[in-house]
């Protein structure tokens, strides 16, 4: 059986190379990623500019700006350095199908039978740095038996040891812009390299032992733990006792050893493909009638759904695209309120936007996509129509009306736990909620219609007259009191006049009304109209 051989890539420049990289400056500016670190600002990635500075990640913007008063920032942006990330796993998948990302700015290749593809390892390391140098991207490279060695010498490899910290510093860095392979040598043990470092078959000890014992990725906590009692490298651990490192740092150490060693199984789990539902109609004629692209939609529905039936989900938003003759692609989406994988419950609401499609010059080609898709539970999608299930027939007008209002205008009302009146329902989407069960029996008479609270003047108590929107009327019935209490665990400014007295009240032209007396707080109570009952 072949031994594993695990390829480690670092980026550590991620952040910052990211935004320069279309940058055509022959001599770029310093640079900096700026981020929120417990409430301050601190540089989370720089460029090589500003690391030839003296900055790095962690420094305080302060710091840095009195260092370098003309560094460029920029604020950071986690959800697109992670889908940055992505596509370099993508990129990655020509050297071996099994690539994992390593958050924030790193991956995991499993190269195992498929080195000799480029003719061995040095080769894969040479196409590596060419390509990362064509992005603009700097990368430290390493491959090991283990993924744990491989992430060790990629990351720790020729740093050198400064106080209590170890592999702080970097001795050595093999930038992305060097030549490519020819120089390059295998070490075992390695040693840091102009491009890259291959540790030798079987000599993980050797390659691990000069190591700083941040390298077996243990938290910063534990390895600072660590070099407080001399313990700063690798080879230091691997000496001692197991027992009593387990005893005195926990199962973490053994564990990360172990990991490193090859002693415990640590798999390269590869990200799964996304799911991709998109139907095209290429035409051999360009169509520019209304009639004609319903057409073309009614060819694009019918295996858009089917494709959607075998994966067993339904569409919840669906796309199309009109490819034009002058390149334009004017589109329309519409959301549904329930997915479904029926073409009759979503061709209506497609229908409704087709006028704001421009034909121009003529549509070439159509495309119709599912770009957000569930599971389908049960009897959902099944296409009843109106005349099916109630359920169904709800989500088709919910779906009309989104189409129309937009997907966030149509809303329901939600049963909340809470005692005080007018928070006993939420408000949400219709599209994006499911219908309420029964709703739970309230404790006394609710109104109708719920309205911030009116000042009012009344007489007696209990009320027989009040003076409501400048008209003084006549109760004729009055039902309550009824007690209620401001949730006092929360800091709500309407109740700061204190406890309510509710009363239900009917004034002599017909109208019923909730009135309620506030007994007073932090501030002066009086009395208040808040709703109208059925």
């Amino acid at each position: 059986m072949a031994r594993r051989r695990i390829l480690s890539l670092w980026f550590p420049r991620l952040g910052a190379e990211r935004l320069l990289r279309r940058r055509n400056d022959t001599l770029p500016p310093p640079f900096a990623v700026v981020g929120d670190r417990q409430g301050a600002q601190v540089l989370v990635s720089v460029s090589a500019e500003a690391e030839a500075l003296g900055l790095g990640p962690g420094q305080g913007l302060r710091d840095a700006t009195a260092i370098c008063p003309h560094l460029m920032t920029a604020s950071e942006d986690p959800a697109s350095e992670a889908a940055f990330l992505a596509a370099l796993r993508r990129w990655a998948g020509k050297f071996s199908p099994w690539v994992a990302e390593e958050p924030p700015a790193g991956l995991m290749i499993n190269l195992t039978g498929c080195a000799h593809l480029f003719g061995g390892e040095e080769e894969v390391l040479g196409v590596v740095e060419a390509d990362c140098a064509g992005l603009g991207l700097t990368v430290r490279a390493a491959v090991a038996d283990t993924p744990g060695a491989a992430w060790a010498l990629a990351r720790h490899a020729g740093r050198a040891m400064q106080g209590n910290r170890s592999g702080d510093a970097i001795e050595q860095e093999a930038h992305a812009t060097r030549s490519r392979a020819s120089r390059r040598r295998t070490f075992a043990p390695p040693s840091g390299g102009p491009l890259g470092l291959i540790s030798a078959p079987g000599q993980l000890r050797a390659a691990l032992e000069p190591l700083p014992v941040a390298a077996l990725r243990l938290s910063e906590g534990t390895a600072q733990s660590l070099a407080r009692l001399g313990l700063r490298r690798v080879g230091d651990l691997l000496d001692l006792p197991r027992a009593s490192l387990a005893r005195r740092f926990g199962q973490e150490v053994i564990r990360r050893i172990d990991q490193a060693l090859g002693l415990e199984p640590e798999p390269v789990s590869p990200a799964g493909a996304p799911l991709h539902f998109a139907v095209r109609l290429t035409l051999p004629d360009p169509i520019g009638l209304r009639e004609d692209v319903e057409a073309g939609l009614d060819r694009l529905l019918t295996p858009l759904c089917d494709r959607l039936k075998e994966k067993g989900r339904g569409a919840r938003r669906v796309r199309l695209q009109a490819f034009r003759s002058d390149g334009q692609v004017p589109a329309v989406e519409v959301g549904l309120a329930q997915a479904t994988c029926a073409p009759e419950r979503i061709r209506p609401l497609l229908a409704l936007k087709l006028d704001q499609i421009d034909a121009g010059f003529g549509i070439d080609m159509l495309r119709l996509s599912a770009v957000e898709t569930e599971l389908l539970t049960g009897a959902s999608g099944k296409g009843r129509g109106p005349a099916g299930r109630p359920a169904e027939a709800l989500a088709d007008v919910v779906g009309r009306l989104g189409a129309r209002l937009g997907a966030e205008s149509v809303t329901r009302l939600h049963p909340a736990e809470s005692h005080v009146p007018a928070k006993t329902a939420l408000v949400l989407a219709a599209a994006w909620s499911e219908a309420a069960g029964p709703w739970p029996e309230p404790p006394g008479r609710r109104p109708l219609i719920l309205f911030p609270p009116e000042p009012v003047e009344v007489a007696g108590a209990p009320p027989h007259r009040v003076c409501w929107r400048r008209r003084e009327r006549r109760i004729v019935r009055a039902e309550g009191p009824e007690r209620i209490l401001p949730e006092w665990w929360l800091e709500e400014p309407d109740w700061r006049s204190g406890a309510r007295d509710y009363w239900a009240v009917e004034l002599e032209e017909g109208e019923r009304i909730w009135l309620f007396e506030a007994l007073g707080g932090l501030v002066s109570g009086g009395w208040w109209v808040e709703g109208e009952m059925a």
